[in-house]
């Protein structure tokens, strides 16, 4: 029996910075529900400038 799960299986949010959906990771497991942004890129930019959009 398969140990892993389809990516098009895990949780999903939308990135508070760029609109993109991204998914669950493993590193997230404790703190998924306080996960924003899809990068560390998007996080430091949402500090610096508003969405471009």
């Amino acid at each position: 029996m398969p140990k892993h799960v389809a990516k098009s299986d895990l949780a999903q949010k939308t990135c508070a910075r760029c609109n993109r959906p991204f998914s669950w990771r493993r590193k997230w497991a404790r703190v998924w529900d306080e996960v924003k942004y899809c990068s560390e890129r998007c996080r430091t930019e949402s500090r610096r400038k508003p969405p471009s959009g």
